[in-house]
């Protein structure tokens, strides 16, 4: 006899895709591990590892979507559940970037006389933060507005303006990373040139990480867009994938007016 729910949480059922993710971490940091270190067989249980961890987390979010869309089992109780554990997140996220900072500031405040107690240090050729940077500048706050367009308009039930704001938004995410991509490439300096090498590739490559997997977590949202998987009322996960990205858009501006502009003067 098929057990019948009388409340309205979702209990989920059994999953072999925790499992299956934590053994592709595993396999991914090893592999990455064992490359930096220059071991033979790093870079291939590096691939090994991120080929299981993408085929995971496809699993997950299939079933995530199937139980959400097509189940019907994400009540508005389950929905406010997940919310305030996509917030939580957030926060640690914020918390992650801020030791990055953290970082940052105890070094270029009080520069060490091995940095010849100037910030930057010497010797250290800073890039212009009026060229590549400002206009990242720019592409990111209007991919925040267009995120914006994006989620009002699917409010509104127009998902043909949803339909062109989401193409907006990934070719401004994509414009981005080529962009960073090339400044790395041009740089003056590199990760091992005293601590500002090591502090701007860390917050700049970690900022650029986040912006991809905000650009694929968006691209996922535009596909279940074109499938019909929103509705006016239900569209809870391109709520979070448009938090994700309002969150990487407000780390720039802080990465932009302290390491670029504050932190070159």
């Amino acid at each position: 006899m098929k057990k019948i729910q009388k409340h309205l949480f979702h209990i989920v059922d059994e999953s072999p895709w925790p499992f299956f993710t934590s053994i592709a971490v595993f396999l991914f940091l090893s592999g990455f591990v064992c490359y930096i270190h220059r071991i033979v067989f790093g870079m291939l249980l590096l691939l090994i590892g991120l080929l299981c961890l993408i085929i995971s987390i496809y699993g997950w979010l299939r079933d995530i979507v199937r139980e959400s869309t097509f189940q019907g089992k994400h009540t508005l109780i389950v929905q406010r559940g997940l919310k305030i554990g996509f917030f939580l997140f957030i926060c640690t996220e914020v918390v992650f970037f801020f030791g990055f900072f953290w970082s940052f500031f105890h070094s270029s405040l009080s520069p060490s006389i091995f940095l010849g107690g100037v910030w930057p240090p010497v010797n250290i050729m800073v890039l212009n933060p009026f060229g590549v940077p400002l206009l990242n500048t720019m592409l990111l706050l209007i991919s925040g507005f267009s995120i914006t367009w994006v989620h009002y308009a699917i409010i509104c039930g127009n998902f043909k303006e949803a339909n062109f704001g989401f193409l907006f938004t990934l070719i401004l995410a994509v414009f981005f990373t080529i962009l960073q991509i090339s400044e790395y490439f041009t740089a003056p300096f590199n990760i091992s040139d005293s601590i500002y090498g090591s502090v701007f590739y860390s917050l700049t490559g970690l900022h650029g990480l986040h912006v991809i997997i905000g650009t694929i977590f968006i691209g996922i949202c535009y596909i279940r867009l074109l499938q019909n998987h929103f509705t006016t009322s239900h569209h809870l996960g391109f709520v979070f994938a448009s938090w994700y990205w309002h969150f990487v858009d407000v780390v720039w501006i802080f990465l932009y007016l302290f390491i670029y502009i504050w932190g070159n003067w």
